[in-house]
């Protein structure tokens, strides 16, 4: 690595790694920072009455396990943080642009979640499709006699899946599902994307109204979040079901219960929620047509060494001065106010 005067320091966000460097993914390799003469820490905790950009003091950049978010008034107030580096693909909560603006960049690692979370979509399609759930109470139960082949499946070969979100999330799994003689559609606003791989696009009430899947792998941001709500879910098929593995505040919660309760849709499957962890009481954990696993179901040993992979470039290029491919936000960041500018210059 190119040197300097100060070190270069990572935070790592503490709603996801501990003091030893152990994290919620497992190990993720800060062996490669260390390697490359960077030093990592845990960041404190927020305190009542301690101002939030006092977590950043002599911190280079900030690897952010969980969903803390970054804005332009709080990287102003951090003037060393050059870097914030997202654990994953999610970016909800960070202000990219307005970072851009105050020089700082923003990595994802969208490529390395792509198969991991397409995987994941496809195991819970595959789930709700042969009723998973169900069966295995009936084999823990004993209940043979009664509830052998009380629960049928619907299979998937010849069904049609509606995909909301056609990144390259979406397009994996539209590969999957394909590979498996499901038909896949996807909304308007993807039509470019689909066109170019034989898919038919349609509008989001017609998508609802064709699928027998409808899978959500689009990002949250203010013009979709909340999108899917009642009217939506209204429009499906009764014999249809509902995956989510992209966010929770894409959907109107409360109205998903509603439809679920009343039998407008014949199940959901969700990695995700809205809040997340759902309250106690939250009557979607009470219901019989839903299986649920908590925001976790692609992490794999094979997610946590892509990520890592990935993640661990990124700081390592930043740290040299370079801007990383990876940069969410490059395309707005003007390179010659880019904060580890500076870096670059006073190491080479």
């Amino acid at each position: 690595m190119a040197r300097n005067n100060r070190e270069y320091v990572v935070g790592l966000t503490p709603d996801g790694a501990g003091p030893d460097g152990s994290t919620i993914f497992g190990d993720i390799g800060l062996g490669r920072l260390e390697e490359a003469g960077i030093t990592w820490r845990l960041m404190p905790e927020v305190t009542a009455g301690q101002p939030v950009h006092r977590m950043f003091d002599g911190l280079d950049a900030v690897l952010s396990f969980g969903h803390m978010p970054f804005d332009a008034e709080l990287v102003r107030q951090a003037p060393r943080l050059k870097h914030v580096a997202r654990f994953g693909a999610g970016y909800d909560g960070i202000d990219s642009v307005g970072l851009a603006a105050e020089g700082v960049i923003v990595t994802t690692a969208p490529a390395a979640v792509r198969k991991p979370l397409a995987l994941a979509g496809l195991t819970l399609v595959l789930a709700a499709a042969h009723r998973l759930i169900e069966n295995h109470q009936v084999a823990v139960s004993g209940q043979w006699d009664t509830g052998r082949g009380k629960y049928r499946g619907i299979g998937v070969d010849g069904r049609t899946a509606g995909i909301i979100g056609f990144g390259s999330v979406g397009i994996q799994l539209a590969e999957y599902l394909q590979a498996l003689g499901v038909t896949v559609i996807t909304t308007e606003r993807n039509a470019s994307a689909a066109q170019q791989r034989g898919i038919d696009s349609h509008p989001l009430f017609e998508l609802a109204r064709r699928s027998d899947f409808v899978i959500v792998t689009a990002a949250l941001t203010d013009e979709t979040r909340g999108m899917l709500a009642a009217d939506f879910f209204a429009a499906m098929q009764a014999s249809a079901y509902f995956v989510n593995i992209a966010r929770g505040g894409l959907v109107d919660q409360a109205a998903l219960v509603r439809a679920l309760q009343e039998g407008e849709i014949a199940g959901a499957a969700l990695d995700v929620f809205d809040p997340e962890p759902p309250a106690k009481d939250d009557p979607l954990l009470a219901l019989e047509n839903v299986i649920l696993s908590p925001h976790a179901l692609c992490w794999t040993a094979d997610f946590t060494h892509s990520v890592s992979a990935s993640v661990m470039a990124s700081v390592v290029q930043a740290a040299r001065g370079e801007i990383p491919a990876a940069a969410l936000n490059r395309d707005l960041l003007d390179p010659s106010t880019w904060r580890g500018a500076a870096q670059s210059s006073s190491t080479r």
